[in-house]
């Protein structure tokens, strides 16, 4: 059946509108299609491709956008495109596939241990906040990247002896220094070789006065080189230096400035090969990924206009588990502090 031709003339208009939106949501969704790609494949990627893998949790935002436009231009094919491209932003944004704390059986003894960690951006952070947080927050260990001897001071001087006065520091003004401040007896057991920031290791022996146990852990300071020009490679060994820390025997811990965030392969990778996931299942734990913070950001706080990042992390071995994960604004610093209570295995 032939149309009228005032209806027809009505639908071509209509027709070239559905078009336009079409193609302008194809268009918005090519640059999320295009770093997905890089995404999906855990390839030893260059530079450039690397430094844009940290922005993907916010590819969501252009991906419904995308598909919001695809439903107002009705073309089913188009609308199929950006849903699928956006529900795999969401798996990426809130993965199932990562690390879970595993459950102990009944009866097993724990501590209970408060945890901070900060990179305080060449010792620039306000001492009086930090000291603040650790006393609002009952914090009993507290880790902090790129320490200086100015901020040490500074700390002192704002009391924080009094609450952690269990000290083991190596501060420097070139970004390598770092402290444990802890409530708790400290033992220096040593340092990842071959790392142009220190990553020192540090037994802890907590005491849970309330449960009547102890359990002993093993405590890396990570600062990993950022992914930049050609230290790109450093950055690597950094972190396949620290999943082979995390692979010892032990209650681990390795908390601090990643540079690195859970859409690079090179982290993934940690959480998922150092105890040997992929033959037996048991990945290391990112707490704040176990809590929900992917849109929690770590940095930058002050400093360049870039979307929030989360490149500082608590990971632990599987046997401990975590609770109350935040994170923390202190001035004076680019890198937000992070923080949670665990709860490790005794003995």
């Amino acid at each position: 059946m032939m149309l009228p031709a005032p209806a027809l003339q009505e639908s071509r208009p209509r027709q070239s509108a559905s078009i336009a939106w079409s193609a302008l949501g194809l268009v918005v969704s090519l640059p999320v299609a295009g770093l997905s790609i890089f995404r999906a494949i855990p390839a030893e990627w260059p530079l450039v491709v690397v430094q844009l893998l940290s922005f993907t949790p916010w590819m969501v935002l252009p991906a419904a956008l995308a598909l919001v436009l695809a439903v107002v231009g009705r073309r089913w094919w188009v609308i199929l495109t950006t849903a699928a491209l956006l529900a795999v932003q969401l798996f990426w944004l809130f993965p199932l596939d990562s690390g879970k704390a595993e459950a102990l059986p009944a009866g097993t003894a724990t501590a209970s241990l408060k945890v901070m960690s900060l990179n305080s951006e060449y010792g620039e952070a306000d001492a009086a906040t930090i000291v603040r947080l650790v006393r609002e927050n009952g914090v009993q260990l507290l880790t902090i990247q790129e320490h200086t001897q100015r901020l040490e001071d500074a700390l002192s001087s704002a009391g924080l002896e009094h609450v952690l006065p269990n000290l083991l520091s190596q501060p420097n003004d070139d970004a390598s220094g770092g402290a444990v401040y802890s409530v708790f007896p400290l033992e220096a057991v040593g340092l990842l070789p071959d790392t142009p920031f220190r990553m020192d290791v540090t037994r802890v022996q907590v005491t849970d006065a309330g449960a009547g146990s102890t359990a002993a852990l093993n405590l890396t300071n990570v600062h990993t080189l950022p992914p930049v020009d050609e230290r790109i490679g450093q950055w690597r060994s950094d972190l396949d230096k620290l999943s082979r820390q995390a692979s010892r025997p032990g209650n681990h811990l390795l908390v601090g400035d990643y540079n690195a965030t859970y859409d690079h392969a090179e982290f993934r990778s940690l959480l998922d090969n150092a105890l040997g996931g992929q033959q037996t299942g048991t990945k290391l734990v990112d707490v704040g990924i176990a809590s929900g913070g992917r849109f929690s950001p770590t940095w930058p706080m002050e400093g360049q206009p870039l979307p929030g990042i989360v490149i500082d992390h608590m990971v632990t071995s599987p046997r401990i588990s975590n609770s109350g994960y935040a994170v923390l604004h202190v001035p004076g610093t680019d890198h937000a502090a992070i923080l949670a209570t665990l709860s490790i295995p005794a003995g």
